[in-house]
Formats: structure tokens, sequence, C-alpha cells
């Protein structure tokens, strides 16, 4: 419904250390592949140039 105020669940969960340290260490190596390839880095500056037209509109 348009107008109307839509409340956003959010959930508290607490994983242990290990479990997060466990999926650091698989994510940061996957995001770091995929920001040197060729399309991560097109897609960067692709980001980049939003972010500068967003800044010069303000």
């Amino acid at each position: 419904m348009p107008g109307k105020d839509i409340q956003k669940e959010t959930h508290d969960i607490e994983l242990p250390q290990a479990i997060i340290d466990s999926f650091a260490r698989f994510l940061v190596p996957e995001i770091r592949k995929y920001y040197e390839s060729e399309q991560g880095q097109r897609e960067f500056e692709e980001w980049l140039e939003e972010q500068e037209k967003k800044h010069y509109e303000l």
C-alpha cells in the first residue's frame, strides 16, 4: 500500500566467533578474486563513476 510505513523485522543472532572466522576465511579470497577479475574491475569503475555523478548532483 503506497504511503504506508513498512517495518522491517530484525533478528539478533549471535554466532560463535569460530563460525564468523571460518566464513571470512572462505569469503575474503572470493571477493579478492572477483575484484581482480576483468568483470570486477569494470563493475568497480562503473560504480566509481556513479558515485562521482551522485556527488556532483548534491
